[in-house]
């Protein structure tokens, strides 16, 4: 799955004086009772939580308008300050400090939406099923006039957050980089991070390992991976899939920008057997030379920023050999949602995945027609699969967050990434977002050069 505000110091001594937020899955009652005080936020760490940002009265009070309208014909309901209730009915959403709730949205939008959570001024029995609600309205929330005044009104993504290749390297590690540890507590033992393929639902635990090796097969299968194939993986992650590749027989060259990964990959693969059969380069995608007979990349094309989509395609038609095969795993939004939300700063930008942005696609089609060769053979969706393995991942978390607090990450940091779960994870369910293997190959009749 921004220059950020917040990046964690070295110190991450959790405080002990912190008191545990609200946790989802409860009715937590009336707004002012004493087990709804907000988390004890670090200034520091956390500056844009702790401080509300400055609206104007006439920018608040435009906000609300436009919230309460658009609450009051959502199927939920919204109780604010333990009192009044707007909606169709529905998942609770308790906004707790409705001052503050507002005054956030008008002065940054979504981003103030989520700021205003990781501050514990609203919070929702279940979480994923209000954000689900809201994913399924999204198009519609605002009204159209002030839709098509999104520039004059919506925060653009700074430069400093555009992915060039010192750029790419700060973006990745801000994510990456947190804590091998941290990612280990929720992810199953591949550490694949990415959606997984299950045989049928509800998911369970349990079978979340075999559902991602079935995910990382059908890439494999789909690259035409087997016994001498020379292989090249952009976006290690933990080196599952290499390590599953060289098992096929692959020569495998893998890149990544988190050093982090790196390390812990390598010690991985090495532990597997497959040391004299993978390479894992600490590098930029558009730094890896050599031809390779297939090519695949899970989830990091969202990295890559729209600026850079035409280099990131010329480098795989670059690198595939003649008669070669690529298999990417991408996460998709609908076409019209990326034309209007593209240039658009977020609160994933902020605090999750700086300078990211997810393709649609039918961009991916017209930027390899426009600038390669490369064209899409086969894509097929499993967005409902996504949703279950966020799902997973949110309840694993959840159930470890004395373990997460162990590793010196904040009350505040655990409702971010609950936060970030939760909405991800409502995105797939809603079908605002969907998850795609797709199969690009060289077109069929035209002559390869060198």
């Amino acid at each position: 799955m921004t220059a950020p505000t917040h990046q964690l110091p070295a110190d991450r001594t959790p405080d002990p004086a912190a008191p545990v937020p609200a946790q989802t899955g409860h009715d937590h009652g009336p707004a002012g009772r004493a087990d709804q005080r907000p988390p004890a936020t670090d200034p520091e760490r956390w500056p844009d939580v702790v401080a509300r940002p400055r609206a104007s009265r006439a920018r608040t009070a435009v906000a609300e308008r436009i919230v309460r309208r658009a609450l009051a014909k959502l199927p939920l309901r919204a109780r604010l300050g333990g009192v009044e209730a707007i909606g169709l009915g529905g998942p609770l959403m308790d906004i707790r400090d409705p001052g503050a709730f507002f005054g956030r949205i008008g002065a940054s939008g979504l981003i103030g939406f989520g700021e205003s959570y990781m501050a514990g001024e609203w919070d929702a029995p279940d979480l994923v099923a209000v954000l689900t609600v809201l994913a399924d309205n999204a198009a519609e929330l605002v009204p159209a006039p002030l839709q098509r005044l999104r520039s004059l009104w919506a925060l653009r993504k700074p430069e400093a957050q555009l992915n060039t290749p010192e750029g790419s390297r700060e973006n990745i590690s801000h994510h990456y980089d947190l804590s091998n540890d941290l990612f280990a507590l929720f992810l199953d033992e591949t550490l694949s991070y990415s959606s997984a393929v299950f045989r049928g639902f509800p998911a369970e635990q349990a079978l979340l390992p075999a559902a991602q090796h079935r995910k990382i097969d059908r890439l494999l299968d789909t690259a035409g991976v087997r016994e001498g194939t020379r292989l090249l993986e952009i976006g290690t992650g933990w080196g599952e899939l290499a390590i599953r590749a060289a098992a096929r027989g692959a020569r495998v060259t893998t890149v990544t920008l988190s050093a982090e990964q790196r390390e812990l990959a390598r010690t991985r693969i090495r532990e597997a057997g497959f040391a004299d059969r993978v390479e894992v380069r600490l590098c930029d995608y558009r730094q890896v030379t050599g031809d390779y007979d297939a090519i695949v990349s899970v989830e990091m094309i969202e990295a890559v920023g729209e600026e850079f989509w035409p280099v990131y395609f010329r480098t795989l038609d670059r690198l595939l050999a003649p008669g070669g095969r690529i298999a990417l795993q991408a996460i998709t939004m609908p076409d019209d949602r990326l034309r209007a939300s593209r240039s658009t700063y977020t609160w994933i930008h902020k605090y999750i995945f700086p300078g990211g942005l997810l393709p649609s696609t039918e961009a991916i089609e017209r930027v390899t027609a426009e600038h390669t060769r490369l064209r899409t053979a086969q894509r097929i969706g499993y967005g409902a699969h996504y949703a279950e393995t966020l799902r997973l991942w949110r309840e694993r978390f959840t159930e470890r967050s004395a373990e997460v607090d162990a590793l010196g990450f904040d009350a505040v940091f655990r409702r971010m990434w609950t936060f970030y779960l939760a909405y991800s994870e409502a995105g797939f369910r809603s079908g605002y977002l969907d998850v795609q293997q797709l199969l690009l190959t060289r077109e069929p009749n035209q002559q390869e050069t060198p």
